[in-house]
């Protein structure tokens, strides 16, 4: 199952590169013309903002875009790699099956799991945006009573309470709202159940073991954010070679260099979050949905 995961985790990369690419071909004309204004206020000694002639949002579009595209690959290898260990759990003789077997047992049920992944994201994805959307709310001074707190002075417990401690409740329900509906991709593979039937067989096995799910849920997601910190670090050499590479390949473009710079180490740690955290977190996933299904009897 770890090479089934590793053959996963190399095609998402490559298409992860070739959606990165695509976005810097896409804006290399507009960062052309950015270098150009800048280095024309330069030349005056002119105050300037390089993105200040209509160049600002040409990018935000290509990057809303990338922004898409690599969501919907996220959810396509999370989908493979949950039906994946849900089919190898299907056999009666205790082992997994040939890689034949097991991709023909994922074409056969990835449209249902892919469903099932996609109701999961909008669910927790809609709670990870209420609780910023307040937080912006609230960091707006539109709240009555409620006031931002000036940078350098003591936080009001109003603000403090509403302002940071009940965002930060919801941001941390999330990953546990995950774990409740994790067992519906094994229930849709194993048991043949249509999505939405699938999410509610999940919330209803895990109500017997809400505390369970919250444990597991809180160990897969530190250790996420664990391996998303190590690979950020650990992705700034590369980093800083790539810089050169693109200024050697951009004629001495800092503006596109400084953007790839940025980026780079957050996309190497999504991308190791795929052969280092999944594996468990499939596995986890797939232990809970067997053992809560069998425990129900």
């Amino acid at each position: 199952m770890y090479g089934f995961t590793l053959l996963v985790s190399a095609a998402t990369a490559v298409l992860s590169c070739a959606i990165l690419a695509g976005g810097f071909a896409a804006t290399w004309g507009d960062f052309e013309h950015v270098r150009r204004y800048a280095d024309e206020n330069i030349a005056n000694e002119d105050s300037y903002e390089a993105y200040a002639d209509g160049d600002w949002w040409p990018l935000v579009r290509v990057g809303l875009v990338v922004f898409a595209l690599a969501l919907v690959l996220a959810l396509l290898t999370l989908t493979v790699l949950h039906t994946g260990y849900a089919a190898a759990r299907s056999t009666h003789d205790g082992q997994p099956p040939a890689r034949r077997e097991l991709w023909r047992c994922i074409r056969r049920r990835f449209p249902a799991a892919l469903v099932v992944n996609a109701l999961t994201g909008l669910i927790v994805g809609a709670v990870e945006v209420a609780a910023y959307a307040w937080w912006v709310f609230v960091e707006s001074d539109d709240v009555p009573g409620i006031h931002p707190t000036p940078l350098h002075e003591t936080a009001t417990p109003q603000y403090a309470l509403v302002g940071w401690a009940l965002p930060v409740a919801v941001w941390c329900l999330a990953p546990v709202l995950y774990f409740r509906l994790s067992a519906a991709t094994a229930e849709t593979v194993l048991e043949r159940r249509n999505p939405f039937v699938a999410l509610y067989r999940s919330w209803v096995l895990t109500r017997r073991a809400r505390w369970r799910a919250f444990y597991l849920g809180a160990l897969v997601t530190t250790a996420a954010v664990l391996v998303f910190l190590a690979g950020r670090l650990a992705a700034a050499p590369l980093a800083h070679f790539a810089g050169l590479g693109m200024l050697w390949l951009s004629d001495g473009n800092v503006w596109i260099t400084g953007v790839l710079v940025k980026v780079l180490p957050t996309v190497v740690a999504f991308l190791l979050l795929t052969p280092i955290v999944m594996p468990p977190a499939c596995t986890v996933a797939v232990r809970l949905h067997g053992d809560l299904r069998a425990r129900e009897g």
